[in-house]
């Protein structure tokens, strides 16, 4: 029942969103308005809809989690994006979160995407809708937010754009879910319990999947993996700053290499 009550809610959002001048600010057909005369709160015709608008949200998450992990980046020049991009695909990890923590990760998204398409890379670290945008229109297939933001989430779901919000509570985790969202972002994972905190959030959230990030690396990450509960893992320590600005990029894919191997170690 908790699964099809956020299902609906997630489809009367997207649907207020599509046709917000015939609803109220609680989801419900404005009265006064002669388009939203007889209308249910629901109309049958978007249930089909919405579901397949879920299934492809849902299929594209579980693509990301076939990596087992999603390197965090923090790019200074965008002159660094394509070799940092190379390197990453030539160590097994065609994805990539590139956080709006500066001025170059706008422009450094659009060099990934239009010179390496078959890359799957994100926005992260997204604090508004306008960034949103940005990220977007550079080619970024995916948003991540450091916490639970509605009015982005909101925004990303009205649009068909994958995001993963920011959780570490069980109400932020029940504002994902009914919104019909079935992967998170749980954050900071090792400074809020780590991998007992994902199974007890698993617990009552039986439909929710994680992808945990921050402190992760190497000697914790096979925890991580083991859970059913995990999709993938954000993580920064293959490709440190001073990595990425020294220009180590034959270090970087060594050190993915290893990241890989330890993924096909724990899930085959």
């Amino acid at each position: 029942d908790g699964v099809k009550t956020g299902a609906k809610t997630g489809i009367k959002l997207a649907y207020k969103h599509a046709f917000a001048p015939v609803f109220t600010s609680d989801g419900h057909p404005d009265a006064s308005c002669p388009a939203s005369a007889g209308q249910e709160d629901v109309p049958s015709w978007t249930v089909t809809y919405f579901n397949e608008k879920e299934k492809a949200m849902d299929n594209f998450f579980e693509g990301l989690s076939k990596y087992g992990i999603v390197p965090v980046i923090v790019l200074h020049r965008p002159e660094d994006a394509r070799p940092l991009a190379e390197a990453l695909m030539r160590g097994g990890l065609p994805c990539a979160e590139v956080t709006f923590r500066t001025e170059a990760a706008e422009e450094s998204i659009r060099i990934i995407s239009e010179a390496m398409p078959e890359m799957t890379v994100g926005a992260g670290t997204v604090l508004t809708t306008e960034q949103v945008d940005r990220a977007v229109n550079a080619g970024a297939k995916f948003i991540v937010c450091p916490g639970f933001d509605p009015e982005i989430v909101d925004y990303c779901i009205a649009r068909d754009i994958p995001v993963l919000p920011g959780c570490m509570t069980p109400s932020e985790v029940g504002q994902a879910v009914k919104r019909g969202l079935k992967y998170v972002k749980f954050f900071p994972a090792e400074q809020t319990g780590g991998p007992d905190m994902i199974k007890a959030l698993a617990g009552p959230f039986t439909t929710m999947k994680f992808m945990p990030t921050g402190g992760i690396n190497g000697k914790n990450l096979e925890k991580y993996l083991a859970l059913s509960k995990v999709g993938a893992c954000g993580g920064s320590w293959m490709v440190k700053a001073d990595l990425i600005d020294g220009g180590q990029f034959g270090k970087i894919e060594e050190m993915v290499r290893e990241a890989v191997e330890i993924v096909k170690r724990v899930r085959g």
